[in-house]
């Protein structure tokens, strides 16, 4: 089955403007998933994507929950002797933070200087838009079959999917998965992410005393939970800021030049400030471990008073390198933790999340056939392989669960994008080439 590219090409370009109609609709929806007073919202999110779909003209859609939050799995039927392709993105959205932060409502769609403002622009509901536009260019009838799984759970760490795979396995088989939630290279360029890191936390709980005592009365000899704290955290980093976690791997990284001053401006570090570690910025970036602490409770200092603190709790989070195993590093980072205790502090430790990082070969045909439409859709600038310093598990289980299937982990979103933070947007003009390049990549996998 061939396929007019100057039409289709007219055809994306026609669709445009539905397009981001779309992508303002659902954007507009608060599908906040780890706040289950949202859930409502979360629902009228899946809802909204499958009503989306069934105005295309896909034949068979259905929300669908295994006990967790709802997703969309959706199906156009693959002509006789075409393969099968599954587009994923997902409809939750993380948190706003403070709205009076934003310099525009977190879930109105605002333009300003070729940017689209909101929580979702790009993670993830642009690729959902993208998905939405590549199919509305064929008009609701791809060359191809064409599976749709939009997730409603991906931002808190997608915990009922393993059984929503188990589930609907038969459903979601495809030649290819495409997986729309990474980030692209730089604006203007496009990426195809081959690594990511895993992700796995803790929280650890201090205790020196078994009651508060005046400081005057007793500091200097007896320590306090929160300097304790302080002496233990300390350890799981070196003079240099390197991981001094020990067990945890690395990963060979791509030979890529991040240059200081586009790190320096796109991660707003401050004059003076010191970057961590050794070896190159991408391989700190995605192929060596890091270890973060993401938050310690404690007195506050609107409550302080002159007092020895008798416990203190921090969360330590540890993103885990490609070719490591999330559960492993997990105990090695507990393993640390118990056994760096200063002064004979007692700690415990309550295990957390975990997930594992990936690897994704971009090789064969199907990565060449991808290779050729991102680079078309992109006016000739051939896409980058990247890592991803961030962690997406459900990548390491589609592979578990569908070894056949080539893996194309694919972006809208730019270092500039800033998912999950104050003022997150989306370059619109990589949304549309996006939308072309997926449309170009479901032409030419038709046989």
């Amino acid at each position: 089955m061939s396929v007019d590219e100057a039409a289709l090409r007219s055809a994306v370009e026609s669709v445009l403007p539905q397009m981001r109609q779309d992508w303002f609709d659902l954007i507009r929806i608060e599908s906040i998933s780890s706040m289950p007073e949202k859930d409502a919202e979360t629902q009228r999110s899946a809802e909204a994507v499958a009503e989306k779909l069934r105005e295309i003209g896909c034949p068979d859609v259905k929300v669908v929950a295994e006990g967790g939050k709802p997703a969309v799995i959706a199906h156009f039927p693959a002509p006789e002797g075409q393969p099968t392709i599954c587009l994923y993105s997902h409809h939750d959205v993380q948190p706003t933070g403070d709205p009076s932060l934003w310099q525009s409502p977190p879930f109105e769609p605002t333009e300003r200087d070729g940017r689209l403002y909101a929580r979702g622009s790009n993670d993830d509901k642009g690729g959902i838009a993208v998905h939405l536009g590549a199919l509305r260019a064929f008009d609701g009838k791809p060359p191809v079959g064409v599976t749709l799984f939009i997730e409603g759970e991906e931002e808190i760490g997608s915990p009922s999917l393993a059984r929503l795979i188990e589930t609907y396995h038969d459903e979601l088989v495809s030649d290819v998965f495409v997986i729309c939630d990474a980030t692209n290279w730089e604006a203007g360029q496009p990426s195809f992410t081959t690594t990511l890191r895993g992700v796995a936390d803790c929280v650890v709980e201090l205790r020196t005393l078994d009651h508060a005592l005046h400081s005057g009365g007793f500091g200097g000899v007896v320590p306090d939970a929160l300097t304790s704290m302080c002496r233990l955290l300390a350890t799981l980093h070196d003079e240099k800021g390197n991981v001094a976690i020990e067990g945890l791997k690395t990963h060979p990284a791509p030979d890529l030049d991040y240059p200081e001053d586009r790190l320096r401006s796109e991660s707003g570090i401050l004059d003076g400030v010191h970057w961590l570690g050794d070896g190159s910025a991408v391989s700190r970036l995605w192929t060596k471990p890091s270890c973060t602490v993401l938050a310690i409770d404690c007195t506050s200092v609107a409550d302080a008073s002159n007092t020895l603190a008798p416990v203190a709790r921090a969360k330590v989070s540890v993103r885990v390198a490609p070719g490591d195993d999330s559960t492993d590093a997990l105990e090695a980072l507990v393993k640390h933790l118990e056994s760096h205790a200063p002064w004979g502090a007692q700690v415990s430790v309550t295990r957390g999340e975990t997930g594992n990082p990936g690897l994704v070969p971009f090789e064969g045909e199907l990565a060449e056939l991808a290779q050729g439409a991102f680079r078309d859709a992109w006016d000739g600038t051939d896409p980058v392989q990247v890592g991803c310093g961030g962690s997406i598990p459900m990548i390491a289980d589609f592979q578990q669960a569908f070894p056949d299937a080539q893996v194309l982990v694919t972006a809208v979103a730019d270092p500039d994008g800033r998912p999950h933070g104050i003022d997150e947007s989306q370059n619109l003009d990589d949304l549309d080439k996006a939308c072309l390049a997926e449309a170009l990549l479901l032409a030419r996998m038709a046989r």
